[in-house]
């Protein structure tokens, strides 16, 4: 009796020492420096996972302090995968602060929304000016820095046999093809229809004179016949 009341408060002060244990960040993200400008970059949403929305997340402080007044324009991102690079996207604020009391988001957070369409590493580039300050950092994702994105069948329970972004990309193309193929098949086939009906306008056309003419020329016939009968 005693071992398993010994036992049991064991539990308690463990579940308890859980409970006030801190939180470790869930989210997996990259710092850089800029002078006395802090920069952490990450997706806004990580893991992040193909075909989903996210976005470009970028915490910015001063002197150990957010900054909560850029606007949208003062800092911008392009992002790339493989060879392939996004226009500029302005960076905006993920808060909203009313009377002075946040309402919404953290301060200094910024983000920039598009969805990645394609599992593997990314590349942001942020360029623009914060507090008078030239920034030019690029960052791509890893184990070091921020999510790579992961392919949202392989996580997903039950597994279904579904196709890659990859597969349907190229079954769209696939039925793109036939369906332009089928166009051109039907407009060669107009075409050969209204030649027929051209050709046999113009026989039967060729047929009412040969048929007028050979009505004349019995016309004639009889017409000098009766004169000799005469």
């Amino acid at each position: 009796m005693r071992r398993s009341t010994f036992g049991r408060a064991v539990l308690a002060v463990t579940a308890a020492g859980l409970i006030l244990l801190p939180s470790t960040p869930a989210l997996a993200h990259g710092e850089a420096g800029e002078g006395d400008l802090v920069l952490t970059i990450g997706f806004a949403d990580e893991p992040a996972y193909a075909g989903l929305p996210n976005a470009a997340q970028l915490h910015v402080e001063h002197d150990g302090e957010p900054v909560n007044d850029l606007r949208p324009g003062d800092i911008q991102v392009e992002v790339s995968f493989g060879d392939e690079t996004s226009g500029p996207m302005d960076m905006e604020p993920w808060f909203f602060f009313d009377g002075g009391e946040l309402v919404f988001g953290e301060p200094g957070e910024y983000r920039a929304d598009f969805v990645p369409s394609q599992p593997g590493k990314y590349t942001f580039h942020f360029t623009g000016t914060i507090d008078g300050e030239e920034v030019d950092e690029e960052m791509t994702s890893g184990p070091d820095t921020f999510s790579v994105v992961e392919d949202v069948a392989a996580e997903s329970f039950p597994a279904v046999d579904a196709p890659s972004n990859e597969e349907l990309a190229t079954r769209v193309d696939e039925e793109a093809t036939r369906s332009a193929d089928g166009v051109a098949a039907a407009e060669a086939a107009a075409a050969s229809a209204e030649d027929a009906a051209s050709s046999a306008r113009t026989v039967g056309m060729v047929g009412i004179v040969i048929g007028a003419i050979g009505i004349i020329v019995a016309i004639v016939a009889l017409a000098m016949g009766r004169r000799k009968a005469a």
